[in-house]
């Protein structure tokens, strides 16, 4: 342990300090670590280990406080620790929303990421020769960024990506590192998400409006009489994201990013119910409020994507329906055969792995032979045993044209345009040298 010096000059209590410290952080990476092998899916199983996980942070977080000086002096505790530490908390209540759909959950994220920056956990990184503590920096500056696009908060993202930008060059120039590219394009793919992001609408005086997404608190608008056909009610969704050359930061395209907010209610700002910022008190949950559960899956697998329909299909609540967004690069038939059945009209590419063979990809299929990751609309044919809403956003939407309700159940499909509008071509074009 850093400082201990001799330990028969150490009191008796302050040694205890220490250990008990050690212990609860050695406890507390070790469930951390153990979340990357949770099952994404389901909606039960992880719940438990989340909640021990969530109780050794919330002693590990009190214990530091509680014992500041005596850890500074007798174990060497250095502010970028406790800086990692809160980057965790952050971690792990971002990770609670995208399992639960809780917005409020982002909030409490935007909280512990909001404080290390405002104290400076991490200022004393730089000056010191290593780089994989920068490179902790730097992970940090990105998800923080990421909360905050989700949160709309805009006008921190652009200040949050300029200091981001000067943490990265002053990393390449004082470390010779392999990684300078991959950090570079983490700016470019930030900078282009921006620029991309806000929808703006420009009303007859030309004012500029910019439009969330986000259901406003309050539900869902009234419907009028004669408008609701059943009680079903929207419990589950699938989001999946596979666009060549679409923009995306992390592994969040902005197709995704605009959905999943578009089911989602506008979070709750829980600054005015916390005494500090930097507080961890997982007891206090907010009031549940009922977005639906969603999954968001960046260039899938065919067997990642059924794998998640099937739990959300095993799950799906008595007159709920299951939403898939699919927004993917449209695979076409090869050729047209004698029977036009699901599985002949093509379908959406929702991964675009290929074969590698001596370090070449291999690109050639026989004719005879469908692309593995296409989605085709028979393969959803047995989740239509419920209820069922599918939304196709893909240069083939048309592959789903004539998608069949075999079992009866309420069924809703919605295709994209193939081409863009005339009108919008001139604005698309511009929108594209950009």
């Amino acid at each position: 342990m850093t400082g201990l010096g001799a330990e028969d000059d150490i009191p008796l209590g302050e040694r205890k300090t220490v250990t008990d410290f050690c212990y609860l952080l050695d406890k507390s990476k070790q469930l951390f670590n153990g979340l990357r092998d949770l099952p994404q899916y389901g909606h039960k199983q992880w719940q438990s280990y989340f909640g021990r996980t969530f109780d050794v942070y919330t002693k590990l977080w009190k214990f530091q406080q509680q014992h500041r000086q005596v850890l500074d002096n007798r174990y060497g505790l250095k502010r970028w620790q406790i800086g990692e530490v809160a980057s965790k908390i952050g971690q792990l209540y971002y990770h609670y929303y995208l399992r639960t759909s809780e917005t409020s959950y982002l909030n409490e994220a935007f909280s512990f990421y909001s404080a290390i920056r405002q104290r400076s956990y991490y200022y004393q990184v730089n000056k010191e020769d290593r780089p994989e503590l920068v490179v902790k920096k730097l992970r940090y500056y990105a998800r923080y960024i990421v909360v905050c696009l989700l949160l709309n908060k805009n006008d921190l993202v652009t200040v949050l990506v300029k200091e981001l930008s000067e943490e990265i060059e002053d990393y390449t120039q004082r470390f010779n590192t392999e990684d300078q590219l991959e950090w570079n394009l983490v700016l470019q793919e930030v900078a282009a998400f921006v620029e991309a992001d806000p929808v703006i609408v420009l009303n007859d005086d030309n004012s500029v409006v910019v439009m969330s997404n986000r259901l406003q608190e309050g539900g869902v608008p009234q419907l009028e009489q004669g408008m609701v056909v059943g009680q079903l009610a929207l419990a589950d969704a699938l989001i999946v994201g596979n666009c060549n050359s679409q923009v995306k930061f992390s592994e969040l395209t902005i197709d995704m990013f605009r959905m999943l907010q578009a089911l989602e209610r506008e979070p709750v700002n829980l600054s005015a119910q916390t005494n500090k910022p930097g507080t961890l008190e997982p007891s206090e949950k907010p009031a549940k409020r009922e977005n639906p559960h969603k999954y968001l899956l960046y260039k899938p697998t065919f067997s990642q994507l059924y794998t998640f329909l099937s739990a959300s299909f095993k799950e799906l609540p008595a007159n709920s329906v299951l939403l898939v967004y699919l927004s993917a690069t449209g695979v076409f038939p090869t050729s047209r055969s004698d029977y036009e059945g699901p599985y002949e009209y093509g379908g959406v590419l929702t991964n675009t792995n290929r074969d590698v063979v001596n370090g070449e990809t291999v690109q050639k299929r026989n004719q005879a032979q469908k692309e593995m990751h296409c989605l085709h609309p028979g393969d959803l044919f047995p989740f239509t045993r419920k209820p069922l809403f599918v939304i196709v956003d893909s240069s083939n939407s048309t592959a789903y044209k004539n998608f069949s309700n075999l079992f009866g159940q309420p069924l809703v499909c919605l295709l994209s345009p193939t081409v863009y509008p005339k009108s919008m071509q001139a604005c698309a074009r511009d929108y594209g040298r950009r």
